[in-house]
């Protein structure tokens, strides 16, 4: 194998948190990656990091009528469909499984971090979460998570703000 298909291959396996955390250096943006627990769902990952619910973000994949978009939204929050359906004209469901891994095939299923732009998908996020505040989110792997400002998440990722949760 030759050094190009050596960087190919650790580009496409190696854990994604290293690139979230280049990304976010690169925009010279505070952050902290926080090591943890495997967690599977964002009620444990705010268990294990012994912070509330409200700030840890779940990033879920949409598909509507102008295609897939990326919603942020506090774990303690539900999306509304019917608002999402209203507000885009058309039926907005979640995304398949299969849909999910083929538009980001370096996270571990359920571990999208909110990026949405960085795999060229629109990300919507829920009105309610105040900008000051500081928001959590698994980046790509269960085990690691990044905290950040919110406004600093908004800055670099211009995001569409809207209220779709209940």
């Amino acid at each position: 194998m030759n050094n190009v298909e050596q960087l190919t291959r650790r580009l496409l396996v190696e854990p994604t948190s290293m690139r979230v955390s280049q990304f976010l250096s690169d925009q010279q943006v505070s952050f902290e990656e926080m090591v943890h627990p495997p967690a599977y769902t964002s009620q444990k990952l705010a268990r294990f990091l012994h912070i509330p619910g409200r700030q840890v973000m779940k990033s879920v994949l949409l598909k509507g009528p102008r295609g897939y978009v990326l919603a942020v939204l506090p774990a303690s929050h539900r999306i509304d469909l019917a608002r999402l359906n209203a507000h885009f004209a058309g039926t907005v469901r979640l995304a398949t499984e299969a849909e999910l891994h083929d538009l980001f095939p370096d996270c571990e299923y359920g571990a999208v971090m909110p990026f949405g732009q960085l795999y060229g998908v629109p990300t919507i996020l829920e009105t309610t979460i105040p900008m000051a505040t500081t928001i959590v989110f698994e980046a790509q792997q269960h085990a690691v998570a990044i905290r950040m400002s919110c406004r600093d998440f908004v800055k670099l990722e211009r995001p569409e703000r809207l209220h779709f949760t209940s």
